[in-house]
């Protein structure tokens, strides 16, 4: 099976540490067994080294492509007994196959050892490469048949020594941290046991056993497949991807959508008497399909007669009972001209057509005999001619129906069809400029011809530009002088965004720029990116090397040389969409990939009162030819555009592996524009966003939404979307443990960029993912992907300002309340909860310990009583909160206005009026806030000096007072003074406001 598979898996045990010391001597000698898919390997022993360096290269055969992933990788280390008293375990890592990578994509990952059991004693961390490689299957096996017979029974024993049963390794692991010394022992018999050739044929049984196993659990796999309920025996990742599986398009039951029922024609070919069977080379024949007003041909087929073409009718627009299907002989005489001429008919009542549900089988072409009416002019021949297809009534999950011509959309226009796209695998590449040696000065310090006696300035300033593909990013001058004019040195990062597959080279380039109007190029340099490393964690830096600038007349001359350290960083997760609705937050290099925690579920069925925004018919009447677009992490789907219908109906089901539960699903409805021209833009029509923490697990959730879209004369609506979600999580363990895990992959921690550095970046990754998917076939319009990742958001808009000033008024709400509720209670509007608050206080002052029980179980039933009140349907974009309802025009055309502006300079000057004023009231609250806390220095630093002293008598007394009264005492007294009847009090300030009031600030000091 192994040979047939021709994959074999490479584990490369570089290192480890910080080892836990377990010889007694504050050392350990570690070695480690790695085990996968019944297979034992072992390393060399390191003696006396909390830091091991193996770098060994251990092999595995794959017995399975299908069934890698769902195998797990252990590599257990131990200490050797051999130079102290006891064998001890250090550690394991476990690893799913989802992991592996593949050949030449693969980096050291350092994992951190784990426990085998709560009383284990663990600490460090182990370096890996797991990456596997595909093989040409036929010469391994020419080779094992060649292999003479030594080696055979050499290389049998050897995996029987390796290979040990399931039921002893389990016991031994039980027994380890009980009885160390037995195990001791039996790890050191099982290293000096010399292998003995006749007990080969127990490693061949064990090896048969574990493939049977590996089959049988293949069976239930595929036999459960459908099934949402966690199922015994099946780990999470197997569950997922039978999930995956079984909600596939063409072999599953789409439970979120609506059967759609199509009549489905397939004509495969005819058969002409044999009369007629001798045609001229001109002719061709076709077929002609006719359903009431419904009329197609199929295409043309020379002597062959063959065409085999499905066309998909949609029932609910069949306008007749019957079909017609007639068959023509196209000849083109000498004269250009073409004349058909008619073969014969035959029809079909579509009342005893049969009905076709997958899983059923295809239905069978049959033999038809084509009539020939005598009355049709066109008709020649005496009939006898036969025409091979089959007629059945299906629905949309027909596996027919991707290929077939579809009536409601176009037939087989490619720009009407559904599709998958993938957005490009996105790594950061980081380049760090070292310093530059050797710069040839000689031709940029000659005097100009024209000015023979202009002097060179003894400072240089130098840059380098590095430019990957369209991005072009600059180091900061570094300035030379004297004897290090020509060494300049920088140490600075610049940061790409690089697709895969990736640009060819990353140019750098050395730049001149003494003379502050003008940059001259001493030389530049290319690196190929395919040649970079990888590298996924901060543990090692990768190598820093010299690369030779040439340049100078002919382009090739010598200029010096370069040092740089360049890297693909594998440890982040390249942003490409706005941070509020992400959707993905993986890091790029697959060995960072964690197994799915559960499966999204998304019904796209169909929309009601649709706008039309287009005219049809030469502008009689209007017309919309509407598609979806729904995205989560780096798939998007595009449903079939449905022609010239208001109410469409999609009934398309897809699915995506959800990896973090605080992501957005997003859906966007379009105008297809593009099967008219490829030069016309697709209309949207608006956008829903689906937040999947807000979803219940296991739970369909079946609604309509507004689609609302923003133009610049304001906010329509254009109809709604009807969508079915689903969200399946098997374990709750792990969706819980989810919202514990940070957002982002380790390295936005530890290495962090700038937010001004992560908007450049995001920006750059948006513009790659727009071009790449402008690319396919058929192409995901510029204008759809970047109204899916807003990508507008960046730009200054009064309309999203007003929004979130009064989010922040909203937030500052709640805080606004709770100050009216307590001046109520300490003015006596309602005397009697002005008693309780007494009595609660004298409660607080007296046992001060049941304060915050108190506080968090009245948190407990206010928040578990509002559970009957939540949201039982997901969030939406709420119009009111975006604040469009209540925007002027002009401040819409100010939005959809481009940077830089295009406007005129009247309506400039007034929209930059408009923002002054807007700015200056921003600018006094800014102010006044300052004050405050400068009024709160000025009271520690003596800039009043009166007032100051006033402050430190106050504070002498209060630590007197406080050291004679105690604490209790003051609350109950101070609360009780706060709560005074109105009686006692006055409509003035009280003391302490009025001397924080004069405090002075710094407002007084600026011009």
């Amino acid at each position: 099976m192994a040979e047939s598979c021709g994959r074999k898996l490479v584990v490369e045990v570089c290192n480890a540490k910080n080892l836990m010391p377990k010889d007694g001597q504050g050392t350990a000698s570690a070695y480690a067994i790695v085990d996968f898919d019944g297979q034992r390997r072992r390393t060399k022993t390191k003696f006396r080294d909390l830091n091991p360096e193996w770098d060994e290269k251990l092999e595995f055969l794959v017995h399975d492509k299908e069934t890698m992933e769902s195998e797990m990788l252990e590599i257990n280390l131990y200490n050797d007994k051999k130079t102290g008293k006891r064998s001890n375990f250090l550690g394991k890592v476990k690893m799913a196959g989802t992991t592996f990578a593949k050949s030449s994509s693969e980096a050291i990952v350092y994992y951190p050892l784990e426990k085998r059991s709560v009383f284990s004693q663990v600490k460090g961390e182990l370096g890996l490469k797991v990456y596997y490689i595909d093989e040409n299957p036929d010469p391994p096996a020419a080779e094992e048949e060649k292999k003479p017979p030594a080696e055979e029974e050499k290389t049998t024993t050897e995996e029987k020594v390796e290979a040990v049963p399931e039921k002893e390794e389990e016991k031994k692991k039980e027994e380890e941290e009980e009885k160390p010394k037995e195990e001791a022992a039996a790890a050191a018999k099982e290293q000096e046991e010399v292998p003995k050739p006749e007990e080969a044929p127990q490693a061949e049984v064990h090896s048969e056993k574990k493939q049977q196993q590996q089959t049988n659990n293949k069976e239930n796999l595929k036999s459960e497949s459908g099934d949402v309920v966690v199922v015994g025996g099946l780990n999470e990742a197997e569950l997922l991807r039978s999930l995956g599986s079984g909600r596939s398009r063409s072999s599953s039951a789409d439970d979120l959508v609506d059967r759609m029922p199509f009549l489905y024609v397939r004509v495969v070919k005819v058969k002409v008497k044999s009369e007629e069977s001798v045609v001229p080379s001109s002719s061709s024949f076709y077929a002609k399909l006719v359903i009431g007003t419904h009329s197609i041909k199929t295409k043309k087929s020379q002597s062959d007669k063959d065409w085999d073409q499905v066309f998909a009718f949609d029932k609910e627009g069949l306008n007749s009972t019957s079909l017609e299907l007639s068959v023509y002989r196209a000849e083109i005489s000498d004269s250009d001209s073409e004349s058909c001429c008619c073969l014969g008919t035959v029809s079909f009542d579509l009342q005893e057509v049969p009905k076709r549900v997958p899983p059923d089988s295809p239905l069978a072409p049959q033999w038809y005999t084509l009539d020939l009416e005598s009355e049709n002019p066109s008709s020649s021949g005496s009939g006898g001619n036969d025409v091979m297809l089959a007629v059945w009534f299906g629905t949309q999950t027909d596996e027919a129906f991707q290929e077939a011509w579809q009536s409601d959309s176009g037939g087989l226009i490619p720009e009407t069809r559904a599709k998958v796209y993938l957005s490009p695998k996105l790594w950061y590449l980081r380049l760090t400029v070292i310093q530059t040696q050797d710069l040839q000065l000689k031709q940029l310090s000659e005097p100009n011809s024209n000015n023979n006696n202009k002097v060179r300035s003894p400072d240089h300033y130098y840059v380098v530009k590095a430019q990957l593909g369209a991005q072009v990013f600059k180091t900061c001058r570094s300035r030379t002088s004297g004897s290090t004019a020509n060494n300049p040195t920088w140490n600075e990062d610049l940061v790409f965004v690089a697709a895969e597959p990736f640009e060819p080279f990353l140019v750098v380039t050395v730049e001149d720029v003494s003379n502050g109007q003008q940059s001259s190029s001493v030389g530049h340099g290319k690196i190929q990116v395919a040649s970079i490393e990888r590298r996924i964690d901060d543990h090692t830096d990768p190598k820093s090397r010299w690369f030779n600038l040439v340049g100078g007349d002919d382009g090739t001359s010598y200029t010096g040389r370069i040092h740089v350290r360049v890297c693909l960083e594998g440890g982040y997760h390249v942003l490409d969409e706005a941070a509020h609705v992400t959707s993905d937050v993986r890091a790029s290099s697959k060995q960072l990939a964690k197994p799915p925690i559960g499966l999204l579920e998304v019904g796209i069925r169909g929309a009601t009162n649709l706008m039309p925004v287009k005219t049809k018919d030469n502008g009689t009447r209007g017309t919309i030819d509407a598609y979806v677009v729904a995205k989560y992490g780096p798939k998007w789907v595009r449903t079939r555009t449905i022609m010239d219908r208001f109410s469409p109906r999609w009934n398309e089901q897809y699915t995506w592996d959800v990896y973090d539960p605080c992501t957005v699903l997003t859906i966007g409805v379009f105008d297809n524009g593009r099967y008219i021209s490829k030069s016309e833009k697709d209309v949207r029509i608006g956008k829903i966003r689906v937040r999947l923490s807000t979803l219940d697990s296991n739970r369909i959730y079946i609604n309509s939404y507004p689609l609302t879209v923003l133009l610049p004369n304001g906010a329509n609506k254009m109809g709604d979307i009807e969508i079915a979600v689903r969200f399946t999580c098997p374990s709750w363990l792990s969706l819980i443990q989810a919202y514990t895990c940070p957002m982002l992959p380790r390295m936005h921690y530890v290495r962090p960029m700038g937010p001004a550095q992560q908007d450049i970046l995001r920006h750059t990754a948006m513009k790659i993912v727009t071009t790449r998917l402008a690319r396919s076939e058929p192409a995901l319009g510029q204008e759809v992907v970047q109204f899916m990742l807003d990508s507008d958001t960046h730009v200054w808009s009064m309309r999203r300002s007003k929004a979130n000033w009064f989010r922040v008024v909203g937030c500052l709400t709640r805080a606004a309340t709770l100050a009216r509720w307590l001046d109520g209670i300490r003015t006596w509007v309602h005397p009697p909860t002005t008693m309780l608050v007494h009595v609660a206080l004298i409660a607080i002052a007296v046992c001060p310990n049941l304060v915050l029980p108190t506080v968090f179980m009245y948190a407990f039933l206010i928040i578990l009583l509002r559970f009957r009140y939540r949201q039982r349907v997901p969030l939406n974009i709420d119009t009111r909160l975006s604040y469009v309802e209540a925007v002027s025009l002009d401040e819409l055309d100010e939005e959809f206005d481009g940077f830089p502006t295009t406007r005129s300079p009247e309506q400039v000057r007034i929209r930059y009026d408009r923002l002054r004023a807007l700015a200056g009231r921003a600018q006094i609250l800014l102010g006044d806030v300052a004050a405050q806390g400068e009024r709160l220095e000025a009271l520690f630093s003596w800039k009043d000096p009166r007032a100051t002293g006033i402050f430190v008598v106050f504070c002498l007394f209060a630590s007197l007072m406080f050291y004679a009264v105690p604490f209790k005492a003051f609350v109950l007294v101070s609360g009780f003074y706060y709560l005074r009847h109105p009686r006692f009090r006055h409509d003035m300030p009280s003391i302490p406001v009025n001397v924080f009031k004069r405090l002075p600030s710094l407002s007084d000091q600026i011009m």
